[in-house]
């Protein structure tokens, strides 16, 4: 279950400081996160989903984790423009007894996009995100 604030060590930047949010809304199966002192104008939020579909061993639930960041664009400096970063797993919830196939694809994405292999990181899924996505949970 996500926190209703994310302030210790859940989020963290490229530098690896930690960037602090609290949960707006939940609605439905999402949680909306916005970015402690943001300013109004330059939003940065956090966005966990989930929804499922079929049933039995056709269930499948489609989960997602965003980051939507808005700043002032660097070419004209008053433009405001989003980046958005998507972390998205689609996995056959009802024709599996564990979470190991959906750890093992975060493992391996997780590793390929965030590190060299040089550092040591566990891949294991215990992280916040990662066990909203495995669990469905917000």
């Amino acid at each position: 279950m996500l926190a209703a604030n994310l302030l210790t060590n859940e989020v963290k930047n490229a530098s690896g400081t930690e960037v602090e949010f609290n949960r707006l809304e939940t609605p439905g199966r999402a949680a909306i996160f916005a970015q402690v002192g943001e300013s109004p104008a330059l939003q940065h939020r956090l966005k966990v989903s989930h929804q499922e579909t079929g049933t039995g061993t056709a269930k499948r639930r489609k989960s997602m984790t965003r980051v939507d960041k808005t700043s002032i664009s660097t070419v004209d400096s008053t433009t405001p423009v989003t980046t958005s970063a998507v972390f998205y797993i689609d996995a056959p919830v009802g024709a599996l007894l564990t979470n190991a196939e959906m750890k093992a694809v975060i493992a391996e994405l997780t590793s390929f996009l965030a590190t060299l292999g040089t550092n040591t990181f566990l891949y294991d899924g215990t992280g916040t995100g990662a066990a909203a996505l495995l669990d469905g949970t917000l």
